[in-house]
């Protein structure tokens, strides 16, 4: 975050810091959307680094929030309806899977019968993953019926909805693409020590020259989701099959800026103030 407002500053642009779960709507009255005291409403541009987790209410409001500030004429980045999209799993899948973009085979629902018997039609070999997530944090792979009957119970307890993926062998590893302005800013490969492969989890990233077919994929991917900025995670299978994992619209690059020349935070502001600029 504060290399993203170095490169503002840099730039010329006046920043500001403001937490999602800190905002006040006023209707009527001194009409806007505040953060401690401050009014949104004049902001140019604002810049969405995180959702944090909540209640149902907590979560609806805070998107509320974003759409009504981009009707008012604030500019958003990414749009409400593009972090809509990628926040949630299931939305991003199906998506993706619409658009003819190769995703593993997955089974989406809140009924434990259909849960195990999913389990099943994937072969036994699943990663659960919670709906609305990041940072691989949550995720189980399950690999044998014993197993899935006590994971599943568990989530049905606490009324989770079941997202079931064919895991895909992948070596413990797979591909970070940064996606800016509808190009690859830069690319890294993710190598764990098993097979999660999030840097948060201890992954190592490595400097990687993408295939042209990697590049495609992970441009398409985000414009099948309309987002300006994207990190796409790619696996490829021990067979060389490509698949689009998950599509982050809220990206974090501290790994990818260890093994990238590129000036990630100074490409995102200049991209923003161009765009910007062209608004006016």
């Amino acid at each position: 975050m504060q290399k993203l407002a170095g490169a503002f500053r840099e730039r010329g642009a006046e920043v500001g810091t403001y937490r999602i779960t800190a905002l006040t709507a006023r209707e009527g009255r001194r009409q806007g959307l505040y953060c401690r005291n401050q009014t949104l409403d004049d902001c140019h541009a604002l810049l969405v680094r995180t959702i944090p987790g909540g209640s149902l209410e907590q979560i609806i409001f805070r998107m509320d929030a974003l759409h009504c500030l981009e009707k008012r004429g604030v500019y958003l980045f990414n749009p409400p309806k593009v972090v809509e999209r990628t926040v949630d799993k299931y939305y991003t899948t199906s998506l993706l899977a619409t658009a003819g973009l190769p995703t593993p085979p997955t089974v989406v629902t809140e009924n434990y019968s259909e849960a195990m018997a999913a389990f099943a039609e994937l072969g036994e070999d699943v990663v659960v993953k919670p709906l609305f997530g990041s940072l691989g944090r949550g995720m189980v792979r399950v690999t044998d019926p014993d197993t899935a009957h006590r994971v599943f119970r568990a989530l049905d307890l606490g009324r989770y909805v079941y997202y079931l993926q064919q895991f895909v062998p992948h070596d413990n590893q797979d591909l970070r693409v940064f996606v800016l302005g509808g190009r690859v800013v830069g690319a890294m490969l993710r190598r764990g020590d098993s097979w999660k492969t999030n840097i948060a989890l201890g992954a190592r990233p490595q400097a990687v020259t993408l295939r042209p077919e990697e590049e495609e994929l992970a441009l398409e991917a985000a414009r099948v989701l309309g987002a300006a900025y994207a990190g796409v995670d790619l696996l490829r299978s021990r067979e060389g099959e490509l698949y689009v994992l998950e599509v982050n619209g809220i990206p974090g690059w501290q790994g990818l800026q260890e093994v990238c020349e590129v000036d990630v935070a100074g490409e995102i502001a200049d991209y923003v103030l161009k765009e910007l600029a062209g608004r006016r």
